[in-house]
């Protein structure tokens, strides 16, 4: 099984992985399947997996054709990354966050003002959503929003997705007024 747990950056993924990789290592088998967490963002600077630096975006351009060689042969994962949806999965979660949190967020971890403004807008547009069931369909997509949980919620949600007893959903979380 893969599962990719994908959004906007900023919207915790990477921390809530890091707790259900913890929750995974220590399973009795009996409640969670046996997975491997893979931080795709660290592989793309580790094995070097990007064709250019955007330097006005201050960001890699990441080579997917890459990336997808890379994971060949690597089951039974979950992958984080908010690139994860561009790859094979049996279920994708996306994680939301509102907009303006999301900003705060990442200007707390020193993003440019100009970057965090673009993935505002880009989460207020559902652009990852939309990706992640343009792709993978609405029966494997399930949306998590993150804006008042804390991590250990989220990590609940992820747990419950990779466990089977959560229901697909996309779709329930709107932010389109804040581009109002």
């Amino acid at each position: 099984m893969r599962v990719a747990v994908t959004g906007t950056p900023g919207t915790g993924k990477t921390t809530a992985t890091e707790l259900l990789e913890e929750r995974l290592s220590s399973a009795d088998g009996d409640s969670l399947p046996e997975l491997g967490v893979i931080h795709l963002n660290r592989v793309l600077e580790d094995e070097e997996l990007y064709t250019e630096i955007d330097a006005d975006r201050e960001s890699k351009i990441a080579d997917l054709e890459a990336l997808r060689e890379w994971l060949e042969g690597r089951d039974d994962v979950v992958i984080d990354s908010h690139l994860a949806h561009h790859f094979e999965a049996d279920r994708v979660v996306v994680l939301r966050c509102r907009p303006d949190r999301l900003e705060e967020r990442l200007l707390e971890r020193d993003e440019t003002e100009a970057k965090a403004t673009e993935n505002a807008e880009s989460e207020a547009l559902d652009v990852i959503l939309s990706e992640a069931v343009d792709e993978h369909g609405l029966e494997s997509v399930y949306e998590i929003e993150t804006t008042d949980c804390d991590p250990e919620g989220v990590a609940d949600a992820l747990e419950a997705v990779v466990a089977g007893t959560r229901e697909p959903s996309a779709g329930g979380v709107n932010f389109v007024g804040y581009l109002a």
